[in-house]
């Protein structure tokens, strides 16, 4: 692989991991703030899909739709389509958690399931790229 490629690949990951790591550790404060949680869910989900398309060196078009990068994912390896379920859940709060207009409170347990639909993701695709 490509050494740049290999480096962009890395980059994706550690910022999935930040976010994956910031959603997990806003569950578990008192009080929860669990929108923030749950776009930051939704964030790692996003760079870990865009990790996978670096690393078969596919374009990496600007979009928050996760569904729409499943499935350009899905032409690369079948069996991204194990996903779908999680992209599903975490495309919502792409803008619905970042605006007061689409605002609604979450509940925490639905916040946990978007943290675990992410980890769910940035797992799967740590597991299949390899990068430096």
């Amino acid at each position: 692989m490509d050494e740049r490629i290999g480096l962009a690949v890395e980059r994706w990951l550690i910022k999935a991991e930040n976010d994956l790591r910031t959603a997990e550790t806003i569950l578990a404060i008192d009080n929860p703030i669990t929108d923030t949680a749950c776009f930051h869910a939704h964030q790692c989900a996003e760079k870990s899909l865009k990790a996978f398309l670096t690393h078969y060196n596919v374009y990496v078009e600007k979009t928050h739709d996760l569904t729409r990068l499943v499935e350009i994912c899905c032409k690369i390896d079948p069996e991204v389509q194990t996903m779908r379920g999680s992209a599903g859940t975490l495309a919502k709060f792409a803008v619905a958690s970042r605006y007061p207009d689409d605002w609604r409170e979450i509940p925490l347990e639905e916040a946990k399931q978007a943290t675990g639909d992410a980890r769910k993701v940035f797992e799967f695709v740590k597991g299949r790229v390899k990068f430096k």
